[in-house]
């Protein structure tokens, strides 16, 4: 036996009443009345006595680091079996490790049953929250379904998608009822893809009832699109009404009681007004042809005014009425136009012929006329005129053949939109030539060259907007667009369009 501080080591060689066939270490506390406990471990006993009163905090650190060493040489005779007292080393017979091994065996399946109490624990809870979302899943289908029932309205969908959601707020308040008590399946495994499979089924019916309003939705929208397209069409065929009234003879009217000796500038100035609104009623639907065709706008724009900056990508159609002018206005000064075998007569009585034929085909519609007397002067100029503005390969490209211009050629007129929006152009150019020989002395034509100077007296500038510069700002004149005239000593100003050239 051996003391060291306080404590007392005893060896116990054999306790026969106690039937231990191993030595029995005992440590003694030096404080009174201790408590005896004894604890087995395999077929060794361990007498330890321990007191009750005395806290831990209480022994030194001597006496701690004594207790921790005792503590180690019990668990090193444990583990091997070989205790080492006063040199002397004892070897633990087969017997002591079969019982370590039955004691660690144990152990093992001890600490296996709480791993699988764990796994199954964690296995109802997951399966207990799958339940909860597709619970939370079929409500929501459910509420999906309420609203598209609503409109157009469907009482029995309303009361089907109300039970089902019933249903579900009362399996919410179970499965409350079942977590808070602890009452999980027996089958968690199940359950849980039984809880998948339910909240699969209600995203797939969630899904099909956002299908069905994206469809009447889109049915709704095509509708509305169909409405506004008959509605766009009707607004075209009334322009085109409008149009057709604005270019109609029936806007002359004012000169119906007019008479030669009576007319004046004023007479000119409003038939060359609705000549010029004939003349770009006739350059837009050329243009929309042109890219119709998949004519290059501004390549083509370029090629009749090059070199010309035009200040908006828009004004390049001025580029086109300046050519169908032009084209329109060639021989105006000649008083037969230019057309082979076309006899006039004397000086003295050519302002009444021309008056004449400004009389005659003033209320008439082009078309009309040109059916009834396709060889008349008016008809020759037409024939003329078209031939030299409309090109055969923008006629080609325009309808795919040469049929219309052969036809013309031939000596008749085609009944075709394009060619009676060329007709009414042709028929107003056409009173203006008449009218302008009409007057005594005779009207003449004029237009400014490329790079004149701007002036006020000859010239009136096309570009009428709020924001752009005043006329003396620009450098010259780019090209002219519509011809001025000067009757006697009126002068009607030229168009022309400024800018850098």
């Amino acid at each position: 036996m051996e003391v060291r501080g306080g404590l007392v080591a005893t060896l116990a060689p054999r306790f026969d009443d106690l039937s231990i066939s191993r030595p029995i270490v005992t440590v003694l506390s030096t404080v009174e009345k201790p408590s005896l406990r004894i604890q087995r471990l395999g077929r060794n006993y361990f007498l330890l006595y321990l007191m009750d009163s005395v806290k831990r905090s209480a022994v030194t650190p001597s006496k701690s680091r004594l207790a921790r060493t005792f503590a180690k040489v019990l668990h090193l005779r444990v583990v091997t079996g070989v205790a080492p007292v006063e040199g002397i080393q004892k070897v633990k017979p087969q017997e002591s490790s079969r019982d370590d091994q039955d004691t660690g065996s144990w152990s093992r399946s001890q600490s296996f049953d709480d791993n699988d109490e764990k796994l199954r624990n964690t296995t109802e809870l997951e399966a207990h929250l799958a339940q909860l979302f597709a619970s939370v899943s079929s409500i929501k289908a459910a509420y999906a379904q309420l609203q598209y029932a609503q409109s157009p309205y469907n009482s029995s969908g309303i009361q089907s998608a109300d039970q089902i959601v019933v249903s579900e707020l009362k399996n919410l308040s179970e499965l409350k009822r079942c977590y808070l008590k602890k009452q999980f399946d027996s089958s968690p495994e199940r359950t849980l893809c039984l809880a998948e499979i339910q909240e699969q089924k209600s995203l797939l019916k969630t899904y099909e009832i956002m299908r069905k309003k994206l469809e009447s939705q889109m049915k709704l929208k095509d509708s509305e699109i169909t409405f506004l397209r008959e509605k766009l069409g009707d607004c075209h065929k009334q322009n085109k009404l409008l149009e057709k009234r604005l270019n109609a003879s029936g806007h002359l009217s004012v000169l119906d009681n007019l008479h030669l000796s009576g007319i004046s500038p004023s007479h000119f100035i409003t038939v060359l007004q609705h000549t010029v609104k004939s003349i770009r009623s006739f350059v837009r639907l050329m243009v929309t042809e042109m890219e119709s065709s998949g004519w290059d706008i501004n390549a083509a724009a370029s090629a009749i005014q090059p070199g010309v900056v035009f200040l908006k990508s828009t004004h390049k159609c001025l580029a086109f009425e300046s050519f169908v002018c032009r084209e329109m206005f060639d021989s105006f000064h000649i008083p037969n136009f230019s057309l082979p075998n076309e006899s006039l007569p004397e000086q003295k009585h050519r302002h009444r012929l021309f008056f004449d034929r400004f009389f005659e085909l003033k209320s008439a519609r082009p078309k009309e006329y040109l059916a009834r007397k396709p060889k008349s002067t008016f008809g020759k100029f037409c024939r003329a005129k078209y031939l030299k503005l409309v090109h055969p390969k923008m006629e080609s490209s325009f309808s795919g053949n040469l049929s219309q211009r052969n036809l013309i050629s031939s000596g008749d007129f085609p009944n075709t939109p394009f060619f009676n929006s060329f007709s009414e152009m042709a028929k107003r150019v056409w009173l203006l030539h008449c009218l302008a020989f009409s007057f005594n002395p005779e009207a003449s034509i004029f237009q400014v060259n490329k790079g004149s100077c701007f002036s006020e007296v000859y010239m009136e500038s096309i570009i009428d907007e709020p924001s752009s510069p005043p006329p003396e700002t620009y450098p010259g004149v780019a090209f002219t667009v519509v011809p001025g005239f000067r009757i006697g000593k009126t002068v009607i100003q030229c168009q022309v369009y400024l800018s850098q050239c």
